[in-house]
């Protein structure tokens, strides 16, 4: 298993606030899978996506991104062939605000992990909505690595055994939810830090969650992790 970066050079064909640019660029990425029917079969599938992105690089001090102007999106995926396709096809697309320009494949190198933690809010769905108003902390803590677990499960085949240490330490970064703007509704997501446990199981998950994002909603931009090597 590889996780590989892609990192692509887009072009603002109009301004868009920051609240709006993960919901634009999910438009972005999407409208492209509408071309091919195989893309369009996986795009319309119910299942995990394999990727995640973050957001637009460098921000903007006013949190406006500018019409004319050339950022940075940085994709990652387990997926060689999602890759290939962000690389090739991706960047060939264009919607009323983004135009693709070009894009570079990267493999992240599998080093040991002290530390990840979240660029982009993640999210963890109840029935009652946020997951504060609902669960405890440790039922959070559960949610998160079954759903890693699952996502790993699916993508390789197997079913691992879930007793092991997943990480030492997890720290709620945000003292209040972070909204984001999900087809006209508000999802409410938190940035977190984890501290890696020191074992290959742990490992081996921790550098799947680079090329698939942590929690819920990863191909809508939600989960995406940061790193430091040990």
């Amino acid at each position: 298993m590889k996780v590989y970066q892609i990192r692509m050079e887009i072009f603002l064909l109009e301004d868009i606030v920051i609240n709006k640019i993960q919901e634009k660029i999910t438009a972005f990425i999407d409208s492209g899978f509408k071309t091919d029917e195989e893309w369009l079969n996986f795009h319309e599938k119910n299942s995990f996506k394999n990727y995640c992105y973050d957001q637009l690089y460098p921000v903007e001090n006013d949190r406006v991104y500018k019409k004319g102007k050339i950022y940075t999106l940085t994709i990652r995926t387990v997926d060689l062939e999602l890759a290939k396709y962000f690389k090739l096809v991706c960047v060939d697309n264009h919607i009323k605000e983004i135009k693709g320009l070009v894009a570079e494949i990267r493999v992240l190198p599998k080093k040991i992990l002290e530390t990840v933690y979240t660029l982009t809010p993640m999210i963890i769905k109840t029935e009652k909505g946020y997951w504060k108003e609902a669960i405890s902390f440790a039922e959070f803590e559960q949610r998160l690595k079954v759903n890693l677990i699952k996502k790993w499960n699916a993508y390789h085949q197997e079913k691992i055994d879930e007793d092991f240490d997943l990480y030492t330490v997890i720290e709620l970064k945000n003292k209040k939810p972070i909204a984001i703007e999900y087809k006209k509704i508000k999802l409410l997501g938190d940035k977190v830090q984890i501290q890696v446990a020191d074992n290959k199981r742990a490992q081996d998950l921790w550098y799947f969650a680079l090329g698939v994002g942590l929690g819920e909603m990863n191909a809508r931009g939600c989960g995406f992790l940061n790193y430091r090597w040990l």
